[in-house]
């Protein structure tokens, strides 16, 4: 398992959103205090080396930390496209319907 402090310290993060001139999204998502790793540990493990490899994270990198820094990237894109997803549900007031619709426990339908 992972030390409680480390999730906490690793889950900082900070999305802004801003109407540019245009009138686009301009999206930014810092993550000060992210922890990742691409070599040791269980990176080792069958699915986690599936994973960072599937992503092209895997090992060290040409140069130290490039795999890792990357990997720090996709986790930010990620986090980004969620954000943007339940701020996009809550604008249209969806996110309840969404979730109940795609909920993973069947309805109590006792009487």
């Amino acid at each position: 398992g992972q030390d409680p402090a480390q999730n906490v310290e690793s889950s900082n993060c900070i999305t802004l959103m801003e109407e540019t001139e245009e009138g686009d999204l301009w999206i930014s998502c810092t993550m000060p205090s992210i922890e990742v790793g691409t070599v040791g540990g269980g990176t080792g493990l069958p699915a986690q080396s599936a994973c960072l490899q599937a992503i092209g994270c895997k090992g060290g990198g040409k140069t130290p930390g490039e795999n890792a820094q990357q990997l720090a990237k996709v986790i930010a894109a990620a986090t980004m496209a969620g954000e943007l997803s339940l701020l996009a549900a809550l604008s249209v007031n969806t996110l309840v319907q969404a979730h109940m619709q795609h909920n993973r426990k069947p309805a109590n339908k006792s009487k």
